[in-house]
């Protein structure tokens, strides 16, 4: 991917939306089909956000605050790890997330700050039939339900779709409620639930399946545009209207 792929969200081009609802098709001609490419370990600039490929020299002190501030058996309740116990330990977690390819992990820095404020992580990357996840989310509480989280998840799903991806998942368990509602504010359609999907942290999951496709980018995207606007937000950073996407 060249410097020129990764523009920012404002300097996004908006298009009429002429659809309403999921896109359900799914019968275009792909005898032509020859798969997409990996994403790279490379920054994603957008207004508020930027999403660097984590690095736990420069941002692990930082995420460890995010993680372990005031709410941290929340946050991670429904993670695969447990909260930070320590700087040390959280250390050996961002050195070993930053050597794996999938999932593919950035930080997500706030550029009002210039701090990482949270992760988020590319997953289950299948090149071969153009589907990926974005997974392995932690928005810390300075940025959980801002504009600096919904253009995170906006900067992952421009990415992928101008990449050539054809399906962006959301996953969860069944149970995580603010998780289910989060994923269908941004879009996700809802899916199903696969029952006794996996074993975490000694108990049962049942996972909530949800799916965006290229289609429903092509609404979705001037809806995020509109709603990333500046002028959409009073001087505190509050919204003006909500970001609608039914």
């Amino acid at each position: 991917m060249t410097a020129a792929d990764q523009t920012t969200a404002a300097d996004q081009t908006t298009v009429t939306d002429q659809t309403t609802g999921p896109d359900l098709s799914g019968s275009r001609d792909l005898s032509a089909w020859a798969g997409v490419q990996r994403p790279d370990r490379a920054p994603i600039e957008g207004r508020y956000a930027r999403l660097e490929p984590l690095n736990a020299a420069t941002h692990a002190a930082a995420l460890f605050e995010a993680s372990a501030a005031p709410g941290a058996e929340a946050r991670f309740r429904y993670l695969f790890e447990e909260p930070p116990v320590d700087a040390a330990s959280f250390q050996a977690w961002a050195e070993a997330a930053q050597a794996k390819t999938d999932p593919l992990f950035f930080a997500v820095i706030d550029r009002a700050t210039g701090r990482a404020e949270g992760r988020q992580a590319l997953m289950r990357i299948d090149t071969t039939h153009g589907v990926i996840e974005i997974g392995s989310i932690l928005w810390g509480p300075t940025i959980a339900r801002s504009r600096v989280a919904t253009e995170a998840l906006f900067l992952f799903a421009d990415l992928i779709f101008r990449m050539g991806y054809r399906r962006f998942e959301w996953k969860c368990n069944a149970d995580n409620a603010p998780s289910r509602r989060a994923a269908e504010r941004f879009g996700f359609a809802f899916e199903g639930i696969f029952r006794q999907h996996m074993v975490v942290k000694g108990a049962n999951r049942d996972t909530a399946w949800f799916g965006m496709t290229d289609g429903d980018w092509s609404r979705l995207k001037p809806r995020y545009l509109a709603w990333l606007d500046p002028a959409n937000f009073d001087a505190e950073g509050r919204q003006r209207t909500r970001l609608g996407v039914s």
